[in-house]
């Protein structure tokens, strides 16, 4: 070794580095209804009134556990999406607003209807269904997306946030 290979002025070439990035995709499943769905809902319908969303999804009242739905609207409040957020116990279902907006933001979706039942049949909002609506909507005015309603249904009747002030 000699002091000219030591500070030569040859570049050395440099070493290939690699960089890895973890993409995320939102991945939806598509359900084909083999139905008249024109009878049971039509895609281009506004849907504006609380009774309108109770008469389709008034069957959720007949179910043994409680689910959280998030229906999906866009900036014509119409249908784009429907998530079924999280089925419960009896009588309780987690939900927390990062799993409540997960899918309202891969969806890009304008505004958001929130729709639980009561296996018991009683509509009445518990203090834990306030609660949670207050959170979820401190967490809407910050990301965008609205919340248009929460409603709690069952086979024979409906509460509305809206309608009773609380939202």
């Amino acid at each position: 070794m000699t002091i000219d290979t030591l500070f030569s002025t040859e570049e050395i070439p440099a070493k290939p580095r690699s960089i890895k990035f973890r993409t995320i995709r939102p991945v939806f499943e598509t359900l084909t209804v083999k139905e008249n769905i024109s009878a049971y809902i039509d895609p281009k319908a506004r849907l504006t009134q609380p009774s309108q969303i109770w008469e389709l999804f008034r069957w959720l009242g007949r179910e043994s556990k409680e689910y959280m739905i998030v229906l999906l609207m866009d900036g014509k409040n119409r249908l784009s999406a429907v998530d079924i957020c999280s089925i419960g116990t009896l009588n309780q279902s987690l939900c927390h607003p990062r799993e409540i907006f997960k899918s309202a933001l891969m969806a890009s979706c304008a505004a958001i209807v929130l729709l639980h039942n009561h296996p018991s049949g009683c509509t009445q909002p518990s203090s834990e269904d306030i609660a949670i609506t207050r959170r979820l909507k401190e967490a809407s005015e910050i990301i965008g997306i609205r919340i248009l309603d929460h409603l709690i249904v069952s086979d024979t009747e409906y509460t509305s946030f809206v309608e009773q002030g609380l939202l």
